[in-house]
């Protein structure tokens, strides 16, 4: 047996790299699942438990909501107009997306934590029932890794600025898109738990 074919047999037997570090990442997703699944679950649970404060009906502003929506939403498009332009190794316009989607992020972020500061200064913080309690550490959970995927974000420009769209960059950026559009999911289904069901 010849030598190249030597290397083509092992590379056959062999999973691509990327491929590797990609399903490493689809595990760390898997034990978020199983963080905020236990979160929801403690949620459910606790709803009830208001200690005679407010209940999810008082304090949840659906226009605030929308708008937080919209914003995680359209970074969720144009993080996936970032992955688009990467196949075109546009280095500037993956940029100038990335921008637009740290941007959007940056906002969401802001109004919840609008929204949790105004609960604690009208004095209904976390350890006022255990309601609240369940409700700021789930909420705040997801707000920080929307924070962590803004910091990430932001160090993916400048690397992308400084060294191009190299493999390893590549790999990073596609495993931030998994870890963004987990985060949109993750919304969609606390705003449906924690806001639609108790109100509607």
């Amino acid at each position: 047996m010849s030598k190249n074919k030597i290397l083509l047999t092992k590379n056959q037997n062999h999973p691509n790299t990327t491929d590797i570090k990609i399903f490493g990442f689809w595990i760390y997703l898997m034990s978020d699942c199983i963080i905020f699944a236990t979160l929801f679950t403690i949620y459910i649970t606790l709803v009830n438990n208001t200690n005679t404060g407010p209940t999810i009906q008082d304090i949840c502003t659906l226009p605030h909501v929308f708008v937080e929506t919209i914003f995680l939403l359209s970074s969720s498009i144009t993080y996936s107009m970032a992955l688009i332009t990467l196949k075109y190794n546009k280095t500037k316009e993956i940029n100038i997306w990335l921008i637009f989607t740290a941007i959007l992020g940056i906002s969401f972020v802001y109004i919840e934590l609008q929204e949790l500061y105004y609960l604690v200064k009208q004095g209904y913080g976390p350890n006022f029932s255990a309601f609240l309690s369940s409700f700021f550490t789930l909420l705040s959970t997801h707000n920080l890794h929307v924070i962590l995927g803004i910091f990430w974000i932001l160090i993916m420009i400048v690397q992308i600025h400084y060294q191009g769209t190299t493999l390893r960059n590549q790999i990073l950026l596609k495993c931030l898109g998994l870890f963004w559009h987990f985060l949109d999911i993750i919304w969609i289904i606390l705003i449906t738990i924690v806001y639609l069901l108790q109100i509607i």
